[in-house]
């Protein structure tokens, strides 16, 4: 009587992977068609030869990587049952997260003031339109991801997860670790494609 509950619980663990995973897909192909777009705009008469990226986005390359390493952390001391440690890793991420967010927006801050571009008006150019765009799309994810984040602390904190009973914690790792891949594409992409 026990196997057939387990194999429902494993399908529907698998199904929800697998709708986060189709879920993944359909955005990375959304994230392919804005970058592509933006090599389409290179061709551009009013395309800016000399684009930089804004010092704060190196170090929002730098947080968003610690926070998927917290995140591993957090993986690997609940699967040892180090509770506290765990807690301590999720609640570290978070906040690497929120720092993620910060140096998005102190980003778009060096741009407009330090480069003396805007995302739209007299003072924009679509060089920089599109990155503020793309950006702007990429923190909705991240945000998404904080609120998920937020979900598996509280979880988490009332004692739902165990070593075998985690699916809220793997699939926002799993979502979680998208969006810092998905940061590291733009950011490359970015510095070399310019």
């Amino acid at each position: 009587m026990n196997t057939p509950l387990m194999n429902e619980f494993e399908q529907k663990s698998r199904a929800k992977k697998m709708l986060l995973w189709f879920s993944m897909v359909s955005l990375g192909m959304s994230f392919a068609g804005l970058t592509s777009a933006y090599v389409v705009s290179k061709e551009r008469a009013d395309w800016l030869e000399d684009l930089q990226i804004p010092p704060a986005f190196f170090m929002s390359l730098v947080l968003i990587i610690a926070s998927s390493l917290t995140l591993e952390w957090a993986k690997k001391s609940m699967r040892q049952s180090a509770s506290q440690n765990a807690m301590v890793a999720l609640v570290t991420t978070w906040i690497l997260g929120l720092g993620f967010v910060a140096t998005q927006y102190l980003g778009f801050s060096q741009i407009y003031n330090d480069f003396g571009y805007a995302f739209t008006g007299p003072t924009s150019n679509i060089s920089y339109t599109f990155i503020f765009l793309i950006v702007v799309v990429h923190l909705a994810h991240i945000f998404g991801a904080l609120i998920a984040l937020t979900v598996v602390i509280y979880n988490h904190f009332k004692q739902r997860y165990s070593a075998g009973n985690a699916l809220g914690l793997e699939l926002a790792i799993l979502f979680w670790h998208f969006v810092d891949v998905l940061w590291i594409y733009l950011f490359l992409f970015f510095y070399f494609v310019r």
